[in-house]
């Protein structure tokens, strides 16, 4: 058996220079992490790119909200996969779905021959579908190398069901990756049931303030997020433990 690898959903640069150095095989790197993650700037992924050599998938979501775009956004879309190619990037994450909810796949057919030859993860996009097994499908035709799902629930750990009936179906024509909500503390028993071989984790943690100085009037100061080395830790121990 691989061993199981662990992707950090990293809303920073220091979360993706912890995820490189705890063992991660992978970051997909996000802003806005309560908006469910955007396209990060230009300058983020360049500097995440040249301070870690593990593969690096930024999400490519120009808004947040559902993922039917309108054309411009395709657009945005478009010029946004190639700076990740010009920056080196590995490959993008993204979601598309047609008004019914179902995947676009024509649309997302073009992003991945847009893409190329970096590597395409459909994102939670998926878990938005009205049948999560037609769209597995759907993902394998467009020619998505894997798919990132809770299982259609609100966590992983609550869709661990569904997340094994999906891996047995994709029957390694496609990746399913479980993410959402997975901790040290349920990521064995998620893994004895949905037999997946790879997942996905913020393990984000707020950082405190550092400022001497807060004007507590002000309330669009937000929080920065930044990735538990002790959790992720704990994670990979788990995955290179499971057989």
């Amino acid at each position: 058996m691989p061993v199981k690898q662990l992707e950090v959903c990293a809303f920073n640069i220091q979360s993706s220079i912890i995820a490189q150095r705890v063992g991660a095989n992978r970051v997909e790197l996000c802003d806005n992490p309560l908006e469910g993650g955007t396209t990060p700037s230009y300058g983020t992924i360049k500097q995440v790119r040249e301070q870690i050599s593990i593969d690096l998938y930024p999400i490519l979501r120009p808004r947040s909200g559902n993922y039917f775009y309108s054309q411009e956004e395709y657009r945005i879309i478009k010029d946004d996969i190639q700076m990740c190619r010009d920056l080196g990037c590995n490959g993008i994450s993204v979601g598309t779905q047609q008004r019914s909810g179902k995947i676009d796949k024509e649309w997302l057919k073009r992003i991945v021959e847009w893409a190329g030859p970096m590597g395409v993860t459909c994102n939670r996009a998926f878990d938005g579908t009205p049948d999560l097994f037609q769209a597995l499908e759907d993902l394998i035709e467009c020619g998505c190398e894997r798919v990132l799902t809770s299982g259609g629930a609100a966590g992983a750990p609550e869709g661990a069901q569904v997340l094994r009936e999906l891996t047995i179906q994709a029957n390694n024509r496609i990746i399913i990756m479980p993410g959402a909500g997975i901790k040290s503390n349920n990521l064995k028993k998620l893994i004895d049931h949905c037999h997946a071989t790879q997942y996905h984790a913020s393990a984000r943690a707020i950082v405190p303030n550092p400022l001497h100085y807060i004007n507590s009037s002000i309330t669009d100061y937000g929080n920065l997020y930044v990735s538990s080395e002790t959790e992720l830790s704990a994670m990979l121990n788990i995955l290179h433990q499971v057989h």
